[in-house]
């Protein structure tokens, strides 16, 4: 059978059955279960009314038990047992033998690195272009042109920066775009300002934005207690994290702004970048920057159109300039927005798969979570250590996932 056929009777059976569902169910409940007729004809109503929408909601309840449902609880059921062994249960033992393996912290690491970076880059870009686009008059073109790439699959984009980060031999012409801008460099002052300087100078304002973060996040506790909330133990516990976290950033950052500074530079070779531990992790993260900027700036954008314009015209009137009136009048009257974009692209941050499936298998210290869960079911035919670490990405997702509905619940009243 032709499968433009085949995809048409698909079509119409699914429209059909649906629409045949919701004809006959709602037949079933006003002729046969609650008639309108009789002496109960008034209570009748209004027990149809309360069972209607359970019943047409009925389909969506049963697949989401059978996808969802269902194999989180197989999952985690093969998590605690040996398949090996014919399915004997093993508790935790699975867990056990995962915590114990490099490539499982690997990464957990990356995993972390990615969490840290991309959101945080793809939601700046993302506002950064929605504020810039909407101050020229070719914003809608350029708006498209960022937006484009969400078209594109993660195996599609990884493909063409595969291209980008292509290596040829020594001698040869070099089509990855990177390399080509590479072996133009050949150790003079060009080459001191744009591979040593420039990266130092970015390093230090990141450590310093880290820092004055570290400063904001302290700064109501050493107020005192009870001034601007978080003064309880969740928010004190939840601060020192944050602390912790930002001080590490912060000597990471200067580290790497010596490596840069004292690192011998292969001048006139080419590089295989994405075999070089720790930046080809970055190298894979541009891809997902590229990809998910165009659906921040689109949530961002409609969201700094809906800001009253009173309230950026009584800014001006009170003389704050452009600064000022983004970030102290437009960032806090969207920030709700800036939070659901960013812990959405956090969702898909922490499943990230095809990118590094595609341009490097995990290979070379750019392991993570759902690469590593493939390789135990697929490759090493592990269904326990699989199975684990496929438990351990829906723990760490699942805390974001309730917090967005939560959130969203909340606006909603």
């Amino acid at each position: 059978m032709n499968p433009a056929f085949q995809a048409l009777i698909t079509i119409v059976v699914g429209v059909g059955g649906c629409v045949g569902y919701f004809y006959l169910s709602n037949l079933f409940v006003d002729r046969i279960l609650f008639p309108a007729s009789g002496p109960n004809a008034g209570r009748n109503i209004n027990r149809a009314n309360m069972v209607r929408p359970w019943l047409f909601l009925f389909p969506a309840i049963f697949a989401l038990g059978l996808y969802l449902a269902y194999p989180v609880v197989a999952t985690l059921w093969l998590s605690l047992t040996d398949r090996s062994a014919g399915g004997a249960f093993v508790g935790l033992a699975n867990y056990q033998r995962m915590a114990n393996e490099p490539k499982f912290w690997e990464a957990i690491s990356n995993n972390m690195l990615w969490l840290i970076v991309v959101p945080a880059a793809s939601t700046a870009f993302g506002l950064l272009v929605a504020q810039l686009t909407d101050r020229i008059s070719w914003g809608s073109i350029a708006k498209s042109l960022i937006f484009m790439p969400m078209a594109i699959s993660f195996v599609g984009a990884s493909v063409i920066f595969k291209l980008v980060y292509d290596t040829r031999p020594a001698g040869q012409d070099q089509i990855g775009i990177l390399n080509a801008l590479w072996l133009a460099f050949d150790g003079g002052w060009g080459s001191f300002l744009v591979l040593r300087i420039a990266p130092a100078l970015i390093l230090l304002a990141f450590a310093a934005f880290v820092l004055y973060g570290i400063f904001q996040t302290l700064r109501p506790l050493v107020w005192g207690v009870g001034r601007h909330g978080g003064s309880s133990r969740w928010g004190v516990a939840v601060r020192a994290a944050i602390t912790i976290a930002g001080l590490w950033l912060c000597y990471k950052a200067f580290r790497s702004v010596y490596e840069v500074l004292t690192f011998d530079f292969p001048y006139g070779e080419p590089q295989t970048w994405l075999t070089i531990p720790f930046w080809n992790n970055f190298f894979l993260m541009v891809v997902l920057i590229w990809i998910q900027t165009g659906f921040a700036m689109v949530i961002l954008s409609a969201a700094l159109r809906g800001i009253p314009e009173e309230t950026v015209e009584a800014a001006i009137i009170d003389g704050a300039n452009d600064f000022e009136i983004f970030f102290k009048i437009k960032v806090p009257q969207i920030m709700g927005t800036v939070v659901v974009v960013w812990t959405t692209i956090t969702l898909v941050v922490l499943k990230i798969f095809d990118i590094v499936f595609a341009m490097t298998n995990g290979q070379w210290e750019t392991q993570v979570l759902a690469n590593y869960m493939y390789d135990k079911l697929f490759r090493a035919n592990d269904w326990g250590v699989g199975s684990a670490s496929a438990m351990v990405i829906m723990v760490l997702v699942l805390p974001i996932l309730i917090w967005n509905v939560y959130n969203a619940r909340k606006e909603m009243r």
